[in-house]
């Protein structure tokens, strides 16, 4: 077999088909971007197909392998999101994670010999696997060289956050079972404490009678929350919107949160205080009012980062709701910094069956080209069954970072 492989497509190919309008995609949209219609021939295995592939010179058969293989590689792909803590119900990012994962089996493909026994997907396990990790590489704060430093800022990022050892514990340790010197893991682990991944802080979700549920929205990962607070230009900001807070509120962040202000030291998220310890440390008579000062500290945070341009705010208001036809509508609010302060609101309306969105009225102080807070206010709703839908939700998110996703 020789080394360089050319492919022909010339025969017919059958095409997946989906309809995406107005520029929306649902999640189905995106699970099932590789179906056939009609489906192809049937194989007694799907690596046949492969096989066929290779011998025949052919790519018709890829097309056949990816109709069957489809639902596993989505299982692989949601896993992977899921273990990453960050949005798995966005079909874009979803998409495009899976189209890196079969762009990776395409090249394995260009060197895979059926005859040395081994099934195509256990070659290609490693490569699938290597795709994914690029591509939360490619979505990190800041730049790697290549995805080996990537793993390995990773690996001791993963011991920092859970041995509860010193810096210069893990430091050595990382060393000692890599194989590198003291300063090439130093460099892992600072490269690591400035590339996290990102989250809102916190949302306050509402139950159907108006009440506060105390449900913390976002990822309770003190790894996705430091970066909030140290990465790049925003830590000036961070800075000194933290520093407007009173000493208690301060306290009570840096408790719960397992993060010191003054040196960056994350600590594992098993080290958070408890609100039960939070209230014997300030004697109040309950957990619950613990509970409450350290939400009004984060809100304060929060309002302090919109005011510096940090944050920008998606506020909802549920107006309809019709369990019938699966559809509701809520009116939404742009709040940042350089936004008219006044009470208008947009509206937006959902069709959960179909998973689609329509906004009727974009609301001053949202981004006529890229609509950024309705696309936010859309992606989160859209997360919600209808029988969980709050009647009010607060979404902090990064404004810069969603206006570069959105093309802003």
């Amino acid at each position: 077999m020789s080394e360089e492989r050319f492919w022909t497509t010339d025969k017919s190919i059958s095409t997946a088909k989906f309809a995406v309008h107005d520029g929306a995609m649902t999640m189905r949209q995106a699970g099932r971007i590789f179906r056939l219609d009609p489906a192809p021939p049937k194989a007694e295995d799907i690596n046949d197909y492969i096989v066929s592939a290779v011998r025949e010179n052919d790519l018709t058969y890829f097309t056949y392998f990816l109709h069957h293989y489809e639902p596993r590689l989505n299982k692989r792909v949601y896993r992977f999101l899921l273990t990453e803590g960050i949005d798995r119900y966005d079909p874009l990012r979803f998409l495009d994670y899976k189209l890196s994962c079969v762009l990776a089996m395409l090249e394995c493909l260009q060197n895979y010999a059926p005859d040395k026994g081994a099934d195509f997907l256990t070659y290609a396990h490693h490569f699938i696997g290597n795709a994914l990790l690029d591509c939360r590489r490619q979505e990190e704060a800041g730049s790697f060289k290549s995805l080996d430093e990537y793993k390995a800022a990773r690996g001791i990022a993963w011991l920092y956050n859970n041995s509860g050892k010193s810096e210069k514990e893990v430091i050595s340790e990382y060393a000692a079972e890599q194989n590198c010197s003291k300063e090439t893991a130093a460099e892992y682990l600072t490269l690591a404490r400035q590339n996290r991944s990102r989250v809102p802080l916190y949302c306050t979700m509402q139950d159907e009678d108006g009440e506060e549920t105390g449900e913390d929205v976002t990822c309770d990962d003190s790894w996705n929350y430091a970066d909030i607070l140290w990465n790049g230009i925003r830590a000036d900001a961070v800075r000194a919107a933290f520093d407007k807070l009173d000493y208690m509120e301060q306290d009570f962040l840096e408790m719960r949160n397992a993060i010191c202000m003054t040196c960056g030291r994350v600590g594992s998220w098993d080290e958070r205080a408890s609100f039960e310890k939070m209230a014997t440390d300030y004697e109040y008579s309950t957990t619950g009012g613990a509970e409450k000062v350290y939400k009004k500290a984060v809100d304060k945070l929060m309002w302090h980062l919109v005011d510096a341009g940090v944050l920008g705010v998606v506020e909802l208001k549920l107006i309809e709701k019709n369990k019938k036809i699966a559809a509701a509508a809520y009116e939404y609010k742009a709040v940042h910094r350089y936004a008219n302060d006044d009470d208008e609101w947009g509206e937006i309306r959902f069709d959960f069956s179909a998973g689609t969105a329509e906004i009727v009225k974009l609301v001053d102080g949202d981004f006529c080209r890229t609509n950024v807070f309705a696309k936010i206010a859309i992606r989160q709703i859209l997360k919600i069954s209808m029988s969980e839908l709050p009647k009010k939700l607060t979404i902090p998110f990064e404004l810069e970072m969603e206006r570069i996703r959105y093309g802003g």
